[in-house]
């Protein structure tokens, strides 16, 4: 983490001087809380200070083990997490290493969420041996990063089982993961030996047969990355819009007319803004409900996204409106109002085709009335001869 420009501080987690706020401000931008069995933190620090902490954009990366403290059960519990009890393990009999001492407890995990944003594309097996955790599947914020196997569950080693498990199959999460609405994140790990130099230097030799060196180094560097992020960070630079064929934006639209909209969004990869390479970005034009939806054509080395539609055929206040959420990624939520006015009275067409026939029917009966009329006027009856004559 030095290596990557951050400034580091170390605080044991019962500190009696532990602080994270001061005069109304954050000392800290990120949190790395690696004391799985503490029941209370020192000072000042508690569950809602680390919440307010999180509402304020704040990251936090944290790891458990089974005998997971008080505090961190009712921190899990706030972001949408739940973990099993304690002394209870991650117990997987077909999917364990070598290096097991019995339990079947140092599991082998390879159900990585599919995003590289977050993994860093590993592929290599990972060695695990703590609690599980389940999560709030209607939460939409919630990220099963890495889940156990099918045959896997959590129980307490040294127990027989006599009820049915917290966590059965995949529905184990062995790291989870939230991205709040305000970007923020959090990573939770039920497993501090996950971040073990013993780890990192393992082979993964499952009773299978066969050697491998584990994933958990890569991982655990893409997962710090992706937390504090130095990944996985979008941000818009600039969005304009203005009719087609003009380049100055105006204060409003008239209903038909055609419309180019243009939003610049940047990716932070490697410490720079880069073009951002997304080709599944929508733009929408909204009065209440979107009237035009259209995905928006990526320029390439700028970064430019640019829409062109036409503007609805009914007038009122609308939004340009842009709401990009995927996995991996920071949410790009942006709103511009604009009005669409209708036609003055000098744009209406003077004659509608489809009104041709309304026309000659007009034309027909003012003939018809002077036709008419002329016959009226001038035709004169003879006059009937008189009975004397």
């Amino acid at each position: 983490m030095v290596d990557a420009g951050f400034d580091l501080t170390f605080k044991v987690a019962d500190d009696a001087t532990l602080n994270i706020k001061k005069y109304g401000a954050f000392l800290y931008d990120h949190l790395v809380i690696f004391a799985p069995t503490v029941e209370e933190f020192g000072g000042n620090l508690n569950v809602e200070t680390l919440t307010d902490f999180i509402d304020n954009g704040g990251n936090i990366l944290i790891a458990g083990n089974s005998n997971l403290g008080e505090v961190l059960r009712e921190m899990a519990s706030e972001v949408g997490f739940e973990a099993d009890e304690e002394g209870t393990t991650v117990i997987d009999h077909l999917n364990y290493d070598t290096k097991d001492e019995g339990k079947h407890n140092l599991v082998i995990a390879k159900n990585l969420i599919k995003s590289d944003k977050i993994t860093g594309g590993v592929t290599a097996p990972l060695l695990y041996r703590g609690v599980g955790l389940l999560v709030d599947q209607e939460n939409p914020l919630v990220l099963d990063i890495l889940t156990g196997s099918t045959t896997s569950y959590s129980h307490n080693p040294d127990l027989p089982i006599k009820e049915f498990p917290h966590a059965v199959g995949k529905q184990t999460v062995l790291i989870a993961g939230l991205q709040a609405r305000n970007n923020a994140r959090v990573v939770f790990a039920g497993s501090l030996e996950f971040f073990s130099d013993e780890f990192f230097n393992s082979l993964v030799e499952p009773v299978s047969g066969g050697s491998v060196a584990s994933g958990n180094e890569a991982l655990a560097k893409a997962l710090t990355s992706w937390c504090f992020k130095e990944s996985g960070v979008l941000r818009v630079e600039s969005i304009t819009h203005h009719r087609k064929g003009e380049v100055e934006t105006p204060n409003f639209y008239t209903i038909k007319e055609e419309a180019v909209y243009t939003i610049v969004v940047k990716e932070y990869v490697n410490g720079e803004w880069v073009a951002y390479d997304g080709t599944d970005m929508q733009m929408e034009f909204v009065r209440i409900d979107p009237f035009v939806r259209v995905t928006m054509e990526n320029k390439g080395k700028t970064g430019e996204m640019v829409a062109n539609f036409k503007v609805p055929d009914t007038y009122g206040v609308y939004q340009f409106k842009v709401n990009y959420h995927r996995v991996g990624l920071t949410r790009l939520y942006t709103t511009n109002q604009i009005s669409v006015i209708p036609l003055r009275h000098d744009q209406y067409e003077r004659f509608i085709i489809s009104a041709y026939p309304y026309y000659a029917s007009a034309f027909s009966m003012m003939a018809g009335v002077c036709i008419f009329s002329m016959v009226f006027l001038h035709y004169k009856e003879e006059e009937v001869k008189k009975k004397a004559e």
